[in-house]
């Protein structure tokens, strides 16, 4: 596979070069590079992804915390932080700021595929926009969830403290005001976040 590797965060500074990468050479290429986060888009696009400023770090523990705790006491399988890649079934390769998969869809992968990048969509996966990210790309990267076997995904804008939240059945509401709860509906059962912590 050519890959054409897009430094965005240079904004266009650096130019492209490309590499043959499949699967196995991707996975080695950012384990070689592991100072820095990749994705990578159907197409075979890499991404180089830029690192967290510190409020959005301090909203990623939030959330991570608040689902690995609800994840201990219901005992439901396994919760994954911002730098965990999933492989895709349209053969991107993402990394939600939050993700969780139930213990039947992480039982069915091997050894060596909960190893690597694992070949599936989370259940849930939470992204969290900061201050450079767009509105339009990062709703284009939740329709590639949900449209890839995520059930239920939420985008969280803290700048306009807007959630959208996305179903399976294609369904998006919004949740305005961080005043608010955010429920796991039926995917995560018990399980709220109070948007307030993210203040």
């Amino acid at each position: 596979m050519t890959a054409v590797l897009v430094n965005e965060w240079m904004n266009g500074e650096t130019g492209p070069f490309t590499l043959e990468l499949a699967d196995e050479a991707f996975y080695k290429f950012c384990r070689r590079n592991d100072h820095l986060r990749f994705e990578r888009n159907p197409e075979g696009t890499i991404l180089i992804m830029p690192n967290t400023g510190g409020k959005t770090g301090k909203r990623n523990s939030e959330i991570n915390f608040e689902l690995v705790l609800w994840n201990r006491q219901h005992k439901k399988e396994v919760v994954f932080d911002s730098p965990t890649a999933f492989k895709l079934p349209n053969f991107a390769t993402r990394s939600p700021d939050a993700a969780w998969i139930s213990n039947e869809n992480w039982s069915s992968l091997t050894e060596d595929e909960q190893e690597r990048f694992p070949p599936v969509a989370p259940d849930f996966v939470v992204e969290l926009m900061s201050a450079s990210d767009t509105l339009k790309k990062a709703q284009e990267k939740m329709h590639e969830y949900i449209e890839n076997g995520v059930q239920l995904a939420w985008l969280i804008q803290p700048s306009s403290q807007t959630v959208f939240i996305y179903w399976a059945d294609g369904t998006i509401s919004k949740v305005i005001d961080f005043d608010n709860k955010l429920s796991g509906e039926t995917v995560l059962p018990e399980f709220e976040f109070s948007l307030k912590l993210l203040l």
